[in-house]
Parts: structure tokens; C-alpha cells; sequence
């Protein structure tokens, strides 16, 4: 056994939680059934994340913690017959901790290999988890889940539900807006009393043990907390963790009167390490990384927010009134505005600094003859323009939505000039993504991406300003969070094939389903199954596959493939 550092993190407010059971057969342990303890110290669960081939981090919280033993036990078998690494330590109290987080790195592990891992206070055992180190040497098959955007009011966790009890996933990458900043009476809260899912605290989190507060809220769901325990994970933020459309030094969802955004960044992320299995680093806003599945592939999670992120540009920044004719002078501003605000060459995402990291990661895996090299990225990636609303939107739901709403109509008029999707997304940010796709050009490497952030299902071709595909994106449904456009929901209205017609680069879009992606990758194809869900808003709910999409390696002079096989 090894020792290692424990860190242990007190907060002032409590929260109501629950738990799950974890059991399974002797080779691959399943999630047998959610059975939340009501009481006692392990109401948020149990997790395990950012694993390598020896070690990986654990975590739990510690409700009512009087003192006394608290540790880890990591076996080989779920009856923990065979322990490889145990650690803990006694600590006193001079009053009762009402929350607080443990998280515990274990060490000296075997690649490849699934253990059972289970923490203790005193004589109180949590429920056990699963986890996974990494491959190394050869890997047949590696399934990874693939999600974001969970928010707590709008709906029930069954995406992660399902995901643990039928995706049998090696490893979970979660794309970012695990939490909402937002207050009770805030987006997508219409219907959070009736699911007894009001959001805690009330107010829109700013301060530390606000973000706290709302860690812990969301970490009682069970369908969360057996996800986490079912797998390893490994998590990257996108804007909600701090505030809506977050920059390097601000958000659109923060203001002078809500103290400095450094400070509010700050406390978030403090709150956020501490509630997630994430290893802590000495600048905790530039966490990114790069890992390996062994000879399969090379995966490499971007940090594309706090980090070197531009401003961003507003669509009131127009040079035209969207009301405006369509004559050839207002064409021109638009293409000006277009080609010197958007495509400014000074605008950055991920800068310099990060991309040569992914060309140099990428590189090596090319050199080692690796087929796959998966980029773990929170906005789209992929050229997309609206469509022409005023065209393809029925004109009795365009004086539906225009009606005594100004804002509505100015929209729909902006869309007439192949206005982008998303000025957040990579499309506000073209010079940069031309930069990325020039660093993967020069290493040779063909990629997938793999996207969250908008809250519906995509299927894309990656291709540059001249044309060269590049690769293949996968965006992934939301767990939770509404989709686009469901203001503007109407019966035989698909906005998603709306967005095909228009965009080349998009095969395949699904603005309706929550869910989230089964992606499984062996040496000779990568294939993504979209799995979504019949509802969130209640627990009862099926599952089935909406689409599913195969991709053949690049190589012996052949450009990578992607096709629809489901």
C-alpha cells in the first residue's frame, strides 16, 4: 500500500442528499439498483476521475463529519478480498463539518484494469465504485460516453441514468455545463417545483459557497451519482461552471455589480475541483490535457474558455439594421463585418501556446501509428450559418413568433444574411479554428471531435477555408437542457433538417432528443451511437438509439470515412 495526500475541504452549508448501491457480478461489476440512503455521511456518492495507467482519483463528500477515520480501500474484487491500495488518516473536530469533500489519489495500480473502490468514516462504509486505469500496449476495443449540458431544473438525470446501467463505458468524457449558474426563477426553471428540482440557493450563484452550495445540490441526483460511480471520468468546463459565455476576463452573464469576474472565476473553479474527481493543478483555469488509450488513439480536452478566449461579439454589433433590405450595399457591409470583426486574425480560443500542444500530441501519435486522435472540444467546431428563417420557417409560425416581439422579428430577419450559428462557437472564431486545422495539416493528422454545448445531436465534416476535410465532429444531445429552438417548437416544424439544407458540413442534425453518445473505438472503425431518452421529465422513461454513425481511420493514402449505419 501507498500513501498519498488527502485532501479534505469543510463548507458552511449543508445539503440535502442521497446515494445509490453499486453491486455486480465477479468479473465487471454492474449498477444494480438506485437505493439513496436517506441519511448517514455518503449521501452525494461516490467518483472517480482523470485516470492514467497507475493511478486515478478518487472522491466523496462527508455529511455531519464528527471526526475520527476517514480513507480509501481500492480492491481487485467487489467483496474487497484483494485490496491494493488503502490510505486514510484520523482527524478531530472540535464541532460537527455539516459538508465537506474528500478526494484521495491512488496510486501504484495496473493499466487496463477495473477496480472496486469504496471510502470510510469510522465504521461507515460508502456505496463502492468502478473505476478504470488507462490501456497501455495493445487495446482491442475502448467505449467512452460522451455528454453535457445537465441542468438541474429542467428535468430528471436519465441520460446519466441510462448511461450507467446499459452503457458499459471504459470512461466518461463530460464536455462541460455539468452545473447551471442560473437562480430559481432562471432558464429552463418552469417546471423545477412541480419536479421538486428548485435550484439551491435560489439566487444566482456568485460567491464560493454559493457554487458549492449548487455542487452539492446537483451531486443528490441518483442518476448522477451512479454514472459516477460506474466509470471513470474525465471533465472539462465550458461556460455554465462560472457564467454564461465566459471570456478570459468576463461572461455575458456577469456585471460590475457582481464584484470582480477574477474573483467569481476563481471561487468557481475552487468549488469546482473541489466537487469532481479532477486533479488539482498550480493555475487551476488552464486545466487541459492530452491522454492515451494505449496503441488505439490519442485524446486530447481542450480548455477554450478562461484560459486566452477573446471577447465576444454580440450580434447587435451588426452594421445593419436585420430589419434592413437585402441591397447589394447592406450584402457588402455584412460581408465586411464578416470578414474584419469575426475573422479578426487577432481573435483567440484556444491560442498559440495550446494548439502546438495538440499538434505536438498529435504528431507523436501519428508517428506511433496509432489510428485515432479524438479531440474533446465544448462548442461546435464546424462551419455553420443559420438558415434563412424568413424562407424555411412557415410563415403562420413566423407571425406566431414575431407577434408583439420585436426581438423575434429582428432574428428572423438577421438570418437572411448568412448570419453564423453561434458567435460562441468556433464560427466567432474562424482565424483560430484555421490556425488548429494548419497545426493538424502539418502533423499529417486526421481528427475526431467530439462536442457539447448545444444541446442537440450533430454529425459533422470538419473542413477547412479550402475545402480539405479534416475529420468528422460528433455533438452530443443534452442531459437536460432544452434544445434549440424549443421556443419556436411546432407540430411537422424540423429545424434540424432546416440546418442540413443549408450547411454542407452538416450530415446529420436532431434538435428534439436528450441524450447522449456510445462511442466505440477499435483499430479499423470508430462508431457513434446517438442514445437518447423518451423523457426527463419523469423517472419512468425508454431508451433507444436515434442514429448511429461509423468512421474509418485515414491511412495507406485514403482520407478518414464517415458513414450512417444506423
Amino acid at each position: 500500500m501507498e500513501k498519498t495526500d488527502i485532501t479534505r475541504r469543510g463548507a458552511l452549508l449543508g445539503a440535502a442528499g442521497a446515494g445509490l448501491a453499486v453491486a455486480g457480478c465477479s468479473s465487471e461489476p454492474q449498477i444494480d439498483a438506485f437505493q439513496p440512503p436517506a441519511d448517514g455521511p455518503f449521501r452525494h456518492g461516490v467518483a472517480s476521475g482523470d485516470p492514467d495507467q497507475t493511478s486515478v482519483m478518487l472522491w466523496t463528500a462527508l455529511t455531519d463529519d464528527g471526526g475520527g477515520y476517514r480513507g480509501v480501500e481500492v480492491a481487485r474484487d467487489e467483496a474487497f478480498t484483494d485490496i491494493v491500495f488503502e490510505q486514510g488518516e484520523e482527524i478531530a473536530y472540535i464541532t460537527v463539518q455539516p459538508l465537506g469533500t474528500l478526494k484521495i489519489l491512488a496510486t501504484g495500480l495496473d493499466a487496463g484494469q477495473s477496480y472496486f473502490y469504496r471510502f470510510r468514516l469510522n465504521d461507515v462504509y460508502s456505496p463502492t465504485g468502478r473505476t478504470r486505469t488507462l490501456p497501455e500496449g495493445e487495446v482491442a476495443q475502448y467505449r467512452i460516453g460522451v455528454f453535457s449540458c445537465s441542468n438541474f431544473p429542467a428535468g430528471h438525470f436519465n441520460v446519466y441514468r441510462e448511461a450507467a446501467e446499459n452503457g458499459e463505458l471504459d470512461l466518461v468524457l463530460h464536455l462541460g455545463d455539468y452545473i447551471y449558474e442560473y437562480g430559481a426563477d432562471g432558464y429552463a426553471s418552469s417546471r423545477s417545483i412541480e419536479l421538486n428540482r428548485v435550484s439551491e440557493p435560489v439566487h444566482e450563484i456568485l460567491s464560493y459557497q454559493d457554487y458549492v452550495t449548487r455542487h452539492a445540490q446537483y451531486k443528490t441526483d441518483p442518476g448522477l451519482q451512479a454514472l459516477h460511480a460506474a466509470a471513470p471520468w474525465v471533465m472539462i468546463w465550458d461556460d455554465h461552471e462560472t457564467a454564461n459565455d465566459s471570456w478570459a476576463t468576463g461572461a455575458e452573464n456577469h456585471d460590475d455589480g457582481e464584484g470582480e469576474w477574477i474573483a467569481r472565476r476563481d471561487a468557481a473553479l475552487r468549488a469546482w475541483y473541489e466537487w469532481t474527481p479532477s486533479r488539482e493543478i498550480d493555475q487551476p483555469h488552464t486545466r487541459r490535457g492530452v491522454f492515451e488509450i494505449g496503441d488505439l488513439g490519442t485524446v486530447a480536452f481542450l480548455e477554450s474558455r478562461l484560459t486566452v478566449r477573446s471577447p465576444e461579439i454580440a450580434m447587435d454589433s451588426l452594421p445593419i439594421d436585420p430589419n434592413a433590405e437585402m441591397t447589394p450595399e447592406n450584402l457588402a457591409l455584412i460581408a465586411d463585418w464578416k470578414r474584419d470583426v469575426v475573422g479578426d486574425e487577432q481573435r483567440e480560443l484556444l491560442g498559440s501556446q495550446q494548439i502546438g500542444e495538440i499538434r505536438d500530441a498529435f504528431g507523436a501519435s501519428v508517428a506511433a501509428g496509432k489510428p485515432w486522435r479524438i479531440i474533446a472540444n465544448q462548442v461546435i467546431m464546424a462551419k455553420v450559418d443559420f438558415p434563412d428563417f424568413t424562407q424555411t420557417m412557415p410563415g403562420w409560425l413566423r407571425w406566431v413568433a414575431t407577434r408583439d416581439n420585436e426581438f423575434a422579428r429582428q432574428f428572423i430577419n438577421s438570418t437572411r444574411f448568412e448570419i453564423p450559428f453561434g458567435l460562441d462557437m468556433w464560427d466567432g472564431f474562424p482565424a483560430e479554428r484555421e490556425r488548429l486545422y494548419a497545426a493538424l495539416r502539418e502533423v499529417d493528422a486526421d481528427i475526431i471531435t467530439v462536442t457539447g454545448d448545444v444541446h442537440s445531436y450533430w454529425a459533422n465534416d470538419l473542413v477547412d477555408a479550402e475545402g480539405h476535410r479534416l475529420g468528422s465532429e460528433f455533438v452530443t444531445a443534452s442531459v437536460s437542457s432544452p434544445s434549440p429552438f424549443s421556443s419556436f417548437a411546432a407540430p411537422g416544424v424540423n429545424y434540424g433538417d432546416m440546418f442540413i439544407a443549408t450547411n454542407p458540413a452538416v450530415r446529420h442534425c436532431n434538435m428534439r432528443d436528450h441524450g447522449f453518445i456510445r462511442m466505440t473505438v477499435t483499430p479499423e472503425a470508430l462508431d457513434a451511437e446517438f442514445v437518447r431518452v423518451s423523457d426527463i421529465l419523469s423517472l419512468d422513461y425508454e431508451a433507444s438509439v436515434e442514429s448511429a454513425w461509423r468512421v474509418t481511420p485515414a491511412g495507406n493514402g485514403r482520407e478518414q470515412v464517415m458513414e450512417r449505419v444506423g
